[in-house]
């Protein structure tokens, strides 16, 4: 049996995920989950910076541009929440490039606005 990349974090984080949205359920704007989110992780002592910068290194320099990713939990791990009808290729390459720039290995994409919580696990190898 294969052995996911955080596993055991993911697997709290995900259960978390499940509790915002079912207390919630759909319909609330993106700054609702996040503060219902960061009210969890903080009852279940999980480590987490919210709207973390991140900066693009291009040739040695620091581009004025920055990303700011909704989480970063356990130090390592992505958290882009979304409340849309359903997830695109820009979603998708956001968490990717979140990813590049943090040097972390995983993302999860997480979207409220859905009848079920719908999420994806992204996973960038470190070459």
């Amino acid at each position: 049996m294969e052995e996911y990349l955080s596993a055991d974090e993911t697997y709290k984080i995900i259960g978390i995920l499940f509790e915002v949205h079912k207390n919630l359920g759909k319909g609330f704007s993106e700054i609702v989950y996040k503060d219902a989110l960061e009210f969890e992780f903080n009852e279940n002592s999980i480590p987490y910076e919210r709207e973390k910068e991140y900066s693009v290194n291009y040739k040695n320099t620091i581009l004025k541009h920055k990303f700011y990713a909704d989480f970063v939990l356990y130090n390592s791990i992505i958290l882009e929440i979304k409340t849309v009808d359903c997830f695109n290729n820009s979603h998708y390459n956001q968490c990717l490039n979140y990813l590049k720039v943090s040097d972390n290995e995983l993302a999860l994409l997480v979207n409220f606005n859905s009848v079920s919580l719908e999420y994806k696990r992204i996973v960038r190898t470190k070459k």
